[in-house]
């Protein structure tokens, strides 16, 4: 598992999983429903990409999001209609 706190190195960890898969940058755009121009900007670590985007090639990539060192939000600790607990 990659420990990643950079748009840069999120580019460099999913460019590393494409080529690990054999996929060029056309094929996983297609398979993840985003554009090539996505797949470009998210490996260059454009930092203002749309997070929707970014977690469908992910999991075009077969891979999924973890969070580690943040406080646990189960569901059923926010107050009922607003996650946000305010």
């Amino acid at each position: 598992m990659s420990s990643i706190q950079t748009t840069e190195q999120l580019g460099d960890a999913l460019r590393a999983a494409r080529k690990q898969l054999g996929l060029t940058q056309p094929q996983l755009a297609l398979a993840a429903g985003v554009g090539v121009r996505f797949i470009v900007d998210l490996e260059a670590g454009k930092p203002t990409l749309r997070l929707e985007n970014v977690m469908r090639v992910i999991d075009a990539l077969g891979g999924t999001l973890q969070l580690i060192g943040l406080p646990s939000s189960a569901p059923e600790n926010h107050p009922e209609g607003n996650p946000h607990g305010t």
